[in-house]
């Protein structure tokens, strides 16, 4: 199994934590996001969409992080990703899409760059645009997480591997998070869990 992953994408992390909790041992395939690897030729014969991450699993190749969390959940059942109940389930889930559908599209780096390169914002307005979508989405998530540790209680569910990344992001581009208590809860308990630890950015061979 290869994963096709750059150290600072949070899509790519989430995945590098679902498969880490799984325990499912898999190739790193580093792409650059920086050097624009992801638009070389040989990137979009693996990824037609040129983004990260990509899961090469052998007889095929899957694309977009919550469908490859998806599939490993269906395949590797064990720790389950989603807790019992369907509304709970529903919970979980919309913290998820929260932030794969609300925040990350707004932030990510094809985003920022079309704001700076093609529509003429500096970097103070694109800091400015990135932290306001932030703030929204987590003024939102603090008030829907569960009793800790995690996002949800005593078990680490997709909740909890969609938010750690966004918190990453948040930090590394010098959002307050004073204001989000329970997200600060939730992202040190996972912090201190070795799946979460071993996925972080800092630890990837392609770290700088």
């Amino acid at each position: 199994m290869k994963l096709y992953t750059y150290f600072r994408s949070s899509a790519a992390y989430r995945v590098r934590i679902a498969l880490n909790l799984k325990g499912v041992s898999y190739d790193a395939v580093p792409v650059n996001l920086l050097k624009g690897e992801q638009r070389e030729e040989r990137y979009g014969a693996i990824n037609p969409q040129r983004r990260l991450p990509s899961l090469d699993i052998g007889s095929t190749t899957l694309i977009q992080s919550p469908a490859i969390l998806e599939y490993l959940d269906e395949v590797y059942p064990e720790p389950p990703l989603l807790p019992v109940g369907a509304i709970n389930r529903a919970k979980v889930r919309a913290i998820a899409s929260l932030i794969a559908c609300d925040i990350h599209p707004l932030n990510n780096s094809g985003t920022i760059g079309y704001l700076k390169n093609r529509l003429g914002h500096d970097q103070a307005a694109a800091d400015e645009w990135y932290a306001h979508w932030v703030r929204e989405g987590f003024d939102a998530i603090e008030a829907l997480l569960g009793p800790g540790p995690y996002a949800f209680g005593p078990r680490i569910t997709l909740a909890d591997i969609y938010l750690v990344p966004q918190v990453f992001n948040a930090r590394r581009f010098n959002v307050p998070l004073d204001a989000y208590p329970k997200i600060v809860a939730v992202d040190a308990a996972c912090a201190a869990h070795k799946a979460f630890q071993n996925a972080a950015p800092d630890n990837q061979p392609d770290a700088v």
